[in-house]
């Protein structure tokens, strides 16, 4: 019995949390990259994927499958229960690297218990495909900027409350795109990962609107975007928030201020180049006797100057530049809203 195959646009069109979506690639193919909210229940692990992938180079398919079946067959009961424990009020679809013997396998399995089966068409790779054709496509992307401490990703979800299109790339890269920005946060995904994610928020946005994403440099902590999406958002129009730089400086100590000194010294060192000696040293020697004021006074000398600098580089690109009070948050978020108007 033959499991019934869905296109990956219908299971997108659908929404992902209509299905329950078992991937049955092993650990590391998971672990790379995965569509989200996927359940991982391997048919083979790590070394046996390896080991029918040596076979199929050495012996070609036929002692491949045999290989795979053997391997499979003595878990079959135990997959059986784990497979068919996700059967219920959703669908199950499983899928594979390409939607093949897999994902048709895990499918068998299940089909013996006369269970109703998809697998994606294609199967992860017809997902990935389908992400990067989405980077492609065409985007009315704002670009929110602002000096560091400015917060402008509290800015973003302000825009989010007045029903505006927001991208939080910081969210999805779990880092907050500086030196500092991995303090707090969870690990990383690999950038296969971000993409994923990334390229799904995209599917979710209409292209007919505008959509807000804050100022980033291509690499967020160590994820990279993709050439087609930086290529479009390197020459968005600006809009930028002006913040006084002493509720920067309150912003940062609130957001920065708790972690232990010998984490934020630890950051700080990596700056040195970028900072200079004599400032990096001075830093360093706040954060000892405690001056967290005169730490941030000076490590935001560099932040400003590199801030400034990417601000006269892409001044033709500047549609407005917004006075943000964060005493009037509202009114200055329909301010920004106006200037796109």
């Amino acid at each position: 019995m033959q499991a019934s195959e869905i296109q990956i646009e219908d299971v997108l069109n659908g929404g992902v949390n209509s299905y329950v979506l078992i991937d049955v690639r092993s650990e590391n193919e998971y672990q790379k990259g995965h569509m989200s909210g996927s359940i991982n229940i391997p048919l083979l692990s790590n070394s046996e994927r390896e080991a029918v992938g040596t076979t199929y180079k050495q012996e070609g398919r036929k002692e491949a499958v045999a290989l795979g079946l053997r391997l499979v067959g003595p878990r079959m009961e135990e997959l059986y229960r784990k497979y068919s424990s996700y059967f219920g009020e959703k669908q199950v679809v499983f899928y594979c690297w390409r939607g093949g013997l897999r994902s048709e396998i895990a499918s068998v399995i299940c089909a013996w218990g006369g269970h109703k089966i998809l697998k994606i068409k294609g199967g992860y790779k017809s997902f990935r495909n389908l992400i990067h054709q989405t980077f492609e496509k065409p985007y009315q992307l704002i670009v929110l900027s602002g000096k560091t401490g400015s917060g402008k990703t509290e800015i973003l979800h302000l825009l989010k409350e007045k029903n505006e299109q927001i991208i939080d790339l910081e969210d999805l890269a779990n880092h907050r795109g500086s030196a500092f920005g991995a303090l707090g946060m969870p690990e990383q995904p690999s950038t296969e990962m971000f993409e994923n994610l990334l390229g799904l928020e995209l599917l979710s946005q209409d292209p007919t609107k505008t959509t807000w994403v804050e100022n980033e440099s291509r690499l967020i902590g160590t994820c990279f975007l993709p050439t087609a999406f930086w290529d479009k958002l390197s020459t968005a129009k600006i809009v930028s928030a002006n913040v006084d730089d002493e509720t920067r400086i309150n912003r940062l100590l609130t957001d920065y201020g708790h972690f232990p000194i010998g984490q934020l010294t630890e950051r700080t060192e990596v700056l040195r180049k970028k900072l200079g000696g004599q400032h990096a040293n001075t830093a360093i020697e706040a954060l000892k006797n405690g001056d967290l004021q005169l730490w941030l006074k000076t490590v935001l000398v560099y932040y400003d100057k590199t801030y400034g600098y990417g601000e006269q580089k892409h001044k033709d690109r500047v549609l407005h530049v917004v006075v943000f009070d964060w005493k009037n948050k509202y009114g200055s978020v329909n301010e920004l809203i106006q200037t796109i108007k």
